[in-house]
C-alpha cells in the first residue's frame, strides 16, 4: 500500500491521538511489537513522542498500528467508498444474522437509528437485482464494527462466520448478543449481551452505551453525537443529546465550534430550555 503524504499524516495524526492516553510502559510495548524505535532519555510528552518514533515508519506499519488502537484505516485508504445504504455522518454497524430472524434485524436496525448508529441488514439493504456477495463485502469493508444475533443454529449459515472472519481481519470491535446460543471459537472472546426476551429498543440502547464507550468506538462515536446533536429537529432530542456531550471523555477541538453554531442555526437547540447554556458551559469546559 502505497500511501500518499497526506494520508500518512493523517494516519500518524490518528496513532499519535490514540497512543497518547496510554502509560509510557504500554507506549513502548506497542512501538516494539511493531518494529518501530523508542527511547528512555525524552524529556517531552507522550504526544510528541509518538510523533517522533513514527515519523519515518513504513506505509504498512503505520497501517498496521492504526488498526492495532482502533482507526478505520479504509476511512483514509478508501475515501471513494461511500455506499448508499450508509446514513451520512452516522456510525456504521454491520448486523451479522440468520435469514430467518431478518425481522428482528430490521426492528433492532430502526430502533439504531435514535442513537446516530445506521445499521446495515442483508435482507432488508440489498435489492434483488444486486449480486448479494459484492454488496457484503462493500458493507464489510465499509462497516465501523460488526454484532452478531446469535441465534441458535447462527454457525451453521453460509455467511454469517465468514462476516465475523472478515470484521476479525479488519481487527473491528465485534459483539455478539445471545439469542440461545452461546458464543463459540473466536466469538467467545467479543463482548456479549443478552438478548433473549429483550425489546430491539432496549439492545439498541445497551450497543449505544457500549460504542460510547468502547476504547476502539469512542473517538468516532463522540463525531457521531456531535452531528446528532446538530441535526436535533426537537427541543426534546437537543436537550437529550447535549446530554450525550456531556459525558464525553474524547473531545476535537472542532467540536467547540460546531455546537455553539448549532446553537445559534438550530431553534430546537436554541429554544430547548437550559441547552444553549448548557452548551456555554461545555465549550469552557473543554477550551
Amino acid at each position: 500500500m502505497a500511501l500518499p503524504a497526506t494520508q500518512r499524516i493523517k494516519l500518524i495524526k490518528e496513532i499519535a491521538d490514540r497512543l497518547q492516553v496510554e502509560e509510557w510502559p504500554l507506549v513502548d510495548i506497542t512501538l516494539s511489537q511493531f518494529k518501530l524505535p523508542t527511547s528512555e532519555t525524552w524529556g517531552g510528552n507522550k504526544l510528541t513522542y509518538v510523533l517522533e518514533m513514527i515519523k519515518s515508519a513504513s506505509d504498512e506499519s503505520l497501517v498496521e498500528l492504526a488498526q492495532h488502537v482502533g482507526y478505520l484505516v479504509e476511512e483514509v485508504a478508501k475515501p471513494g467508498i461511500d455506499p448508499p445504504f450508509w446514513r451520512k455522518r452516522m456510525f456504521r454497524l454491520f448486523i451479522s444474522h440468520l435469514a430467518k430472524e431478518k425481522i428482528f434485524a430490521a426492528e433492532l436496525q430502526e430502533a439504531l437509528l435514535a442513537y446516530g448508529i445506521s445499521s446495515f441488514v442483508a435482507h432488508n439493504d440489498i435489492k434483488p437485482t444486486l449480486e448479494w456477495q459484492t454488496q457484503i463485502e462493500t458493507a464489510l469493508a465499509t462497516c465501523d464494527s460488526l454484532v452478531a444475533l446469535l441465534h441458535p443454529d447462527f454457525h451453521r449459515s453460509n455467511w454469517t462466520d465468514q462476516e465475523i472472519g472478515f470484521a476479525m481481519g479488519r481487527g473491528l470491535p465485534t459483539f455478539a448478543i445471545r439469542f440461545g446460543q452461546d458464543p463459540y471459537g473466536f466469538i467467545g472472546r467479543f463482548q456479549g449481551f443478552t438478548g433473549a426476551n429483550k425489546p430491539a429498543e432496549a439492545l439498541a440502547k445497551e450497543l449505544f452505551e457500549a460504542y460510547r464507550k468502547n476504547k476502539q468506538t469512542q473517538k468516532r462515536m463522540a463525531e457521531v453525537l456531535v452531528s446528532l446533536f446538530e441535526d436535533s429537529d426537537s427541543f426534546a432530542f437537543a436537550k437529550i443529546r447535549i446530554g450525550y456531550l456531556e459525558q464525553l471523555e474524547i473531545w476535537d477541538p472542532s467540536f467547540v465550534h460546531r455546537i455553539e453554531a448549532a446553537v445559534q442555526s438550530n431553534s430546537q437547540i436554541e429554544g430547548s430550555w437550559g441547552v444553549p447554556e448548557r452548551v456555554q458551559r461545555l465549550a469552557k469546559k473543554w477550551v
